[in-house]
C-alpha cells in the first residue's frame, strides 16, 4: 500500500509556495491551493490573497488528502494510478478523471466522460489494469502530457507554463513526464515540434 501523505507531500514538492500569476485562471495560489478553492472550503469567510499567502505546507497536504485524494475516490483506482490521478487531479480538477476515463473509452470500455469517480469509473480502471498492467499508467501520463499541450494550444496566455522561454519543455510537461516511463519521453526535438506553431 502506498504512503498517501508521502503522495501530498510530493505534490506539495511540485507545486512550490506562493504564486499570483495573472496568465493562471486559478488567481493566487499557494502550494498548489487556489483562491477559489479556499474560498469553496472555507464558505462565510473572507478569503482574498493574504488568507491564500497564510496558508501552511501542513494544511495544504490535509486539503489534498480530504477533498483531492478521498473525496475524489482515488483510493478506489487500481493503485498504480493513485500517483498520477491523485497529482492532476490537484493540477486540474475533474478533468484529471476525464483525461482517464476518455483513455478508457479508448480502451473499449464503458465509461462516463463526466469527471466524476462513481462504480462504472472504478470498475473499468479496474479492467483496463489488467488488460494492460505494465502500460496503463504510461497511457494515462501520455494522455495526461497531451492534454497540456492542447490546452495551451487554444489558450495562448498559458504557454509559458509547457514551453520555456529557451523553447524547452515547461512545467506542465515536465511534471506529466515524471509519471511516465523515460522510454515514452518526448526528446528535446519532438517537443519543439509539437510547439513549432505558437507564436
Amino acid at each position: 500500500m502506498q504512503d498517501v501523505r508521502r503522495l501530498a507531500e510530493e505534490i506539495v514538492r511540485r507545486e512550490g509556495g506562493f504564486v499570483n500569476d495573472p496568465d493562471d485562471p486559478g488567481g493566487a495560489t499557494n502550494f498548489g491551493v487556489t483562491i477559489h478553492t479556499l474560498r469553496r472550503l472555507r464558505p462565510g469567510e473572507k478569503v482574498g490573497v493574504d488568507e491564500v499567502r497564510r496558508l501552511t505546507r501542513e494544511e495544504a497536504i490535509e486539503i489534498y488528502l480530504e477533498h483531492y485524494f478521498r473525496g475524489a475516490r482515488i483510493a478506489e483506482l487500481p493503485e498504480p494510478l493513485w500517483p498520477t490521478v491523485f497529482d492532476m487531479q490537484v493540477n486540474a480538477g475533474a478533468n484529471a478523471v476525464r483525461i482517464l476515463q476518455r483513455l478508457l473509452r479508448d480502451m473499449g470500455l464503458e465509461v462516463a466522460v463526466d469527471g466524476m469517480i462513481g462504480p462504472q469509473t472504478i470498475g473499468a480502471a479496474h479492467q483496463a489494469i489488467d488488460m494492460a498492467p505494465a502500460h496503463l499508467v504510461d497511457a494515462y501520463g501520455i494522455a495526461r502530457r497531451d492534454y497540456y499541450y492542447a490546452l495551451a494550444d487554444r489558450r495562448p496566455a498559458s504557454r509559458k507554463f509547457a514551453r520555456r522561454r529557451d523553447g524547452g519543455k515547461g512545467g506542465w510537461i515536465t511534471r506529466a513526464e515524471e509519471f511516465i516511463a523515460p522510454r515514452f519521453h518526448l526528446t528535446d526535438a519532438q517537443h519543439r515540434a509539437r510547439v513549432a506553431g505558437w507564436s
